[in-house]
């Protein structure tokens, strides 16, 4: 066989082996931070005023936060999974759950929820200093989530 019909031969493996490792990427759990925000509409707020503004963006903070937790776990597991599938022992990849589940959505929805209670109380002239300390919580819980996952996998590495 010449080097053309070797490389011929080869590429439809590569090109089957690629389109399969994509399509089980796609099946993975998103990241809690990649999880794109719901539009929800302000008008859902319009009758709060600022003090039932500031309750319900207590229990959504709440709830995003646990949520948040869920989620990393959950796409870390994804991507453990992935990697020993993809190195080891192919036959594993058929555990992985199939892409975000309804935590997800309801991860996004809250997003959205947050959004249109800042605008509304923008319109209300209520306090910011809320939505900067609920922002201010978001980073340091994806900081937090970043460094446990680090600090997880020298773990797995150490023999």
């Amino acid at each position: 066989m010449s080097m053309t019909k070797n490389a011929k031969f080869l590429a439809v493996p590569c090109a089957c082996a690629v389109a399969i490792t994509a399509g089980l990427l796609a099946g993975c759990a998103s990241k809690p931070q990649e999880i794109q925000m719901q539009y929800v509409s302000p008008l859902e707020y319009r009758e709060y005023d600022c003090d039932q503004i500031s309750a319900e963006l207590h229990r959504i903070s709440h709830r995003s936060s646990v949520l948040y937790s869920e989620l990393d776990k959950i796409a870390s597991d994804d991507q453990a999974q992935m990697a020993v599938g993809l190195v080891l022992f192919w036959p594993i990849l058929f555990a992985l759950e199939g892409g975000d589940g309804p935590q997800a959505a309801e991860y996004a929805r809250l997003k959205g929820e947050v959004e249109a209670l800042e605008k509304t109380a923008i319109q209300r002239k209520c306090s910011m200093a809320e939505f900067e300390a609920l922002h201010a919580q978001e980073e340091k819980a994806k900081k937090a989530a970043e460094a446990k996952r680090k600090a997880e996998s020298r773990l797995d590495l150490d023999p």
